[in-house]
């Protein structure tokens, strides 16, 4: 197993793509994540400090299948990649997109073939992918999450529960004015969590090497369900120790959780006891720590069929959402809160933050509240 990448180590800095001179509002913005098990695009515009959404792609590749034991990216894996791939080649021609980043996460980082792969994508789809460290990875998914972030907050924990890693980045605002700590994580765009990152301080950032997909890979010859999900939930608690705060009190009153995953969507839409996912009604969800680990009591007591047959946890989901919420209940443990708020963004959208800020035609950003459980927009 690699070893966890804390922000101690540090790694190297990637910068956004060069800003466009005199850079067009309505230029149309692409953002692709190839992670671990999904191929997700978005297509956008900047309207009004946010995200006009054009079009977007979405596939379960299940990129790094076989990785764990292998060390390799598979070849059918390699196939239904690009075969996502060409689509959104598609999509970003029919768009007549410009200003893009594609970028792939931990599976490619883990990966010994990576770079065939990434010159595979090159010579069959004529895109070329990035691949991004993890504290960029990091960085990334703290800025897609600047809207969400309450003006009192003082410590924020941003959590990125992905399918082949977990990036946690815990902030500290309390020397920016509160009705600019939004703006302040915008503004970390072209920086990095171990370099200057302005009037925010990071007080320390993790990439654990676990996700949903390879820690259900793991302990999956484990048959008894709830002694899994206890064991997954203990095992990645272990890979906490090396972050500063682990273990420290913090005043819940001005800390703040913001979870980016589909995991913690999962747990809202179940929460709110949506039959149809409805993104209006979970992204900015403000619930309590002991909400959250209500619902996971429900999904153990359902067990495997029952989750299997949920339409709030859907089929295509089923297999991944113990080991996220292993991961998310061991947070909690560690830092309870009255205020996790579910937010439906991650890497793409801090992906086209930071390219439309570097080049200029991003207002600040409108403030969107918070929603309490069962308030509707």
């Amino acid at each position: 197993m690699p070893p966890k990448t804390t922000g101690v180590s540090g790694l190297a800095r990637r910068t956004a793509a060069p800003p466009v001179p005199h850079a067009n509002p309505d230029e149309v913005y692409a953002a692709l994540d190839l992670g671990t098990n999904s191929c997700r695009m978005l297509l956008a515009q900047p309207r009004s400090g946010t995200l006009d959404v054009i079009d977007s792609f979405s596939k379960a590749v299940q990129l790094g299948v076989g990785l764990e034991g292998s060390g390799r990216l598979s070849r059918p894996a390699i196939q239904r990649t690009i075969n996502a791939l060409r689509i959104c080649r598609r999509k970003l021609a029919q768009h007549n997109v410009r200003r893009m980043r594609l970028v792939a996460t931990e599976a490619c980082r883990r990966a010994s073939n990576s770079k065939a792969f990434i010159e595979a994508v090159r010579r069959e789809t004529g895109l070329s992918i990035d691949v991004i460290s993890a504290e960029e990875e990091a960085r990334l998914a703290v800025i897609s999450c600047a809207p969400l972030v309450k003006p009192e907050t003082e410590q924020l924990l941003v959590v990125d529960i992905g399918g082949g890693s977990t990036e946690l980045v815990w902030l500290d605002l309390s020397d920016v004015a509160p009705v600019r700590r939004r703006e302040a994580i915008l503004d970390m765009h072209g920086g990095s969590l171990t370099g200057d990152t302005g009037q925010v301080r990071v007080v320390d950032w993790i990439s654990v090497p676990l996700g949903v997909a390879t820690l259900r890979d793991q302990f999956i010859d484990v048959e008894d369900d709830c002694g899994c999900f206890a064991l997954m939930s203990c095992h990645f608690e272990e890979h906490l120790s090396d972050f500063l705060p682990y273990g420290r009190d913090h005043d819940r009153k001005g800390f703040q959780i913001v979870g980016t995953s589909g995991t913690i969507t999962t747990v809202a839409a179940s929460f709110l006891g949506l039959k149809r996912y409805d993104r209006g009604l979970v992204d900015g969800l403000d619930m309590t720590s002991d909400q959250i680990n209500g619902v996971i009591r429900e999904y153990l007591s359902l067990g495997p069929a029952g989750r299997r047959c949920d339409p709030r946890i859907g089929r295509d989901r089923h297999t991944l959402i113990m080991p996220g919420v292993a991961i998310l209940q061991a947070l909690l443990r560690t830092w309870p809160t009255d205020h996790l708020l579910a937010a439906d963004r991650g890497l793409r959208e801090g992906l086209l933050y930071a390219q439309m800020r570097a080049d200029g035609v991003l207002e600040p950003a409108t403030p969107k509240p918070a929603l309490a459980a069962g308030q509707t927009i």
